[in-house]
């Protein structure tokens, strides 16, 4: 399984944000969510990839199909009134 393929829809969405060049709080803000809940993803996103950093991430998702990417968001009809998970409400609010 590619390291990709772990990501949930929601951190695929945050990921291509970051490569499309946003802040955290451009990114929560476009997503519906605040700056704290984005580096919660963030945290994951980086955990999940083995990347470090914002500008690892942007790398990564530019050598792996950077707008299929974009593509994969738009397909699934991202930010359209879907939950976001539980856990990471959990962090957010420091449970």
């Amino acid at each position: 399984m590619q390291p990709r393929n772990r990501l949930t829809p929601r951190e695929i969405e945050v990921a291509a944000l970051v490569w499309e060049g946003m802040t955290n709080r451009e990114i929560g803000q476009n997503i519906g969510t605040t700056e704290q809940v984005v580096k919660n993803y963030l945290r994951v996103i980086f955990d999940k990839l083995g990347v470090w950093s914002r500008l690892e991430l942007a790398l990564y998702i530019a050598n792996h199909g950077g707008e299929g990417w974009q593509a994969q968001v738009a397909a699934e009809g991202a930010g359209e009134s879907r939950p976001r998970p539980a856990e990471m409400e959990k962090v957010a609010v420091g449970h």
